[in-house]
């Protein structure tokens, strides 16, 4: 049966990658009871990186958002890993995105929004969540945007 969630997805014009793998020594994703902890993504597709930060230099606040959505796709191929199914989850309930930025730079919640609209666009009232934004110097692999998830599945 097809996931509504992916349907959903897919209207948006999304997809998910075919990978996402781990780039060091750590697991994607981990559950304890109902709540499924998500490692970092960064903003590559398929294991091949494709925004490199820091932000202002090749990329606009507008790329930069696209590169957090891009993370969030991750997150959701690995999150359909761990739970079978996207229409498994039963609430997003916090984001942590780190934005590599120049010091002073202001906007980095703005380009954490990338993440967070699809999630609740996803989800609706479910995809809301709290969340942390923060810039940084660096990020693996170079990349722009980097973000984590705690999700909440529904119960068995």
């Amino acid at each position: 049966m097809p996931s509504k969630i992916e349907d959903r997805l897919a209207e948006l014009g999304l997809s998910l990658p075919s990978s996402s793998p781990s780039r060091a020594n750590f697991l994607p994703y981990r559950k304890s009871g109902n709540l499924l902890f998500l490692a970092g993504q960064i903003c590559e597709w398929n294991g091949v990186p494709q925004y490199f930060g820091p932000v202002g230099e090749d990329h606009d606040l507008a790329a930069a958002k696209k590169a957090a959505e891009m993370c969030a796709l991750n997150l959701l191929f690995n999150t359909r890993e761990a739970a079978g199914s996207l229409d498994d989850v039963a609430a997003v309930l916090r984001l942590g995105a780190f934005v590599s930025a120049p010091s002073g730079f202001a906007d980095g919640p703005k380009i954490a929004d990338g993440a967070s609209e699809l999630f609740i666009n996803l989800f609706g009232d479910a995809g809301r969540h709290a969340r942390t934004a923060v810039c940084v110097s660096s990020l693996p692999a170079n990349a722009l945007v980097e973000v984590d998830a705690i999700i909440e599945l529904r119960g068995r």
